[in-house]
């Protein structure tokens, strides 16, 4: 974790002599939802490849970029697009981008992603607010020799995602008639989708959803000492006696069309000033 101390510095000197300004709010943006980062206002757009030490996204509908700017007059800097760990990335690598969002000032991070619902209760195209979750990964970002000036040995885990953050999300979907749960993420490695026997044990585990991402990059995020607020869009249902097969153009397509919602509840969060710790 120490050699990551030069490429942390040398990725967050590169931003910063691009947007001097410090960013309040970090955001991560997952399948289907990087069109959010349209909304920023005097955006800069800097491509992963051309920032130090980044590396390329190579998930589909994953634009790969860093964008700066202001999301309801709140400095932000976001990623649209995020690495993962199917794409042979060393979970270190993939979690670059929230080391440099901390960094640079950032105290919170608001991650999103697509999910396959497992609670038979969620439909498609609705969101969920993350409250806990499960890391099925068989890896973790902060293993190997502890670098104290990130965070501690043995963060603590007790409660990784923001109740009052969760609350204001939760309050604010409904004054906008947003369908929105709360409820566990469970992070499985992927890439492939899985089997009908598999959802049943994810189900029966106390999983929600099940994606492929963010577990890593909240690791990373409590290990800094940030706040987190994470939402799932529900791609497509998991029930596994009513499966039926599944493409990724289809769990695009349903999470680019609640990326309204999304985008509300996370303008919202800033809007409202929610996102600065109390």
């Amino acid at each position: 974790m120490r050699t990551l101390l030069p490429q942390i510095q040398e990725a967050a000197d590169y931003v910063r002599a691009r947007f001097p300004t410090p960013p309040e709010v970090g955001i991560i943006l997952g399948t289907g939802l990087g069109s959010l980062a349209e909304r920023i206002e005097r955006p800069l757009a800097m491509p992963f490849e051309e920032v130090p030490h980044f590396l390329r996204s190579t998930a589909e509908s994953h634009c790969g970029q860093l964008v700066a700017g202001w999301l309801a007059d709140v400095p932000v800097l976001a990623m649209a697009g995020r690495l993962h760990a199917y794409e042979g990335y060393p979970l270190k690598t993939a979690t670059l981008g929230v080391r440099v969002m901390k960094a640079l000032g950032a105290d919170l991070l608001i991650a999103s992603n697509a999910a396959g619902g497992l609670n038979p209760r969620f439909a498609a195209g609705e969101i969920m607010v993350i409250d806990d979750h499960i890391n099925l990964m068989r890896d973790n970002p902060l293993i190997g020799v502890n670098a104290d000036v990130l965070g501690p040995r043995f963060p603590d885990m007790s409660q990784p995602y923001d109740e009052r953050l969760i609350q204001a999300a939760l309050a604010i979907a409904r004054r906008r008639e947003i369908v929105c749960h709360r409820g566990v993420y469970v992070a499985v490695t992927g890439p492939n989708l899985e089997t009908r026997a598999e959802y049943r044990m994810l189900r029966a585990l106390g999983g929600d959803v099940a994606g492929m991402s963010t577990v890593p990059e909240v690791l990373v995020a409590i290990h800094g000492g940030m706040r987190v607020l994470a939402f799932s869009v529900v791609s497509n249902v998991c029930l596994p006696d009513d499966l039926r097969p599944m493409t990724i153009d289809e769990i695009v397509a349903t999470s680019a069309a609640a990326e309204a919602n999304l985008r509300e509840m996370v303008t919202g969060i800033l809007g409202e000033g929610r996102h600065r710790a109390s």
